[in-house]
C-alpha cells in the first residue's frame, strides 16, 4: 500500500470532511430517502432518485477519504530544513517577465489549492522547482506556455 504524503494541515482537512459527511450528510440523505419512499411510487419519484444520487456520491466520497486517511504519511515542514526545495517547502518565486512575487508551500497531491498558495507536488511547477536553491532561475511549461521564475526565497514552516 503506497503512501500519501500530506501536511499535517491537508490531514485535518481530509478527517474534517470525512466527520462532517459521516455525522452530518450520511444521516440527513438516509432521512430524504426515508421521507420520498413515504410519497409513493417510487418509480417516478424524483426526490428519491436525486437522494439515492446523492448517498452514492457520499458513500464513494467516504471511501475515498478512508483510504487516503489510512495511507497518510504526515510530513511536519517544521521539522524539515535545507536549502534546496523539497515537499513542505514555502517557496517565494518571481516571474522573470513581470517580477511579480507570488509565495507557494509545494504539499501533497490531495490538498493542492493554488488559489490558497498550496502547490501540489504533482504541478509541473513544483516537478520544476525541486531540487533547486535560492537564487536558481526555473522553466516551466504550463497551459499558456513557458514561464520563468527566480526563486527568491525558501523556508520550512
Amino acid at each position: 500500500m503506497e503512501k500519501v504524503p500530506m501536511t499535517a494541515g491537508g490531514f485535518n482537512r481530509l478527517e474534517a470532511e470525512l466527520k462532517n459527511l459521516k455525522s452530518v450528510e450520511r444521516p440527513a440523505v438516509i432521512r430524504a430517502i426515508a421521507e420520498a419512499r413515504d410519497h409513493g411510487d417510487l418509480s417516478e419519484n424524483a426526490e428519491y432518485h436525486a437522494a439515492r444520487e446523492r448517498q452514492s456520491f457520499i458513500e464513494g466520497r467516504v471511501a475515498e477519504l478512508e483510504d487516503m486517511v489510512s495511507r497518510a504519511d504526515i510530513i511536519d515542514p517544521t521539522k524539515l530544513s535545507g536549502t534546496t526545495v523539497k515537499f513542505g517547502a514555502t517557496v517565494t518565486l518571481a516571474d522573470d517577465d513581470t517580477g511579480e512575487e507570488q509565495t507557494y508551500q509545494i504539499v501533497g497531491a490531495v490538498e493542492g489549492d493554488i488559489k490558497s498558495g498550496l502547490l501540489s507536488i504533482t504541478a509541473p511547477l513544483s516537478r520544476a522547482l525541486i531540487g533547486k536553491s535560492v537564487g536558481d532561475n526555473v522553466e516551466v511549461t504550463t497551459p499558456r506556455g513557458s514561464k520563468s521564475y527566480e526563486i527568491i526565497d525558501l523556508a520550512f514552516k
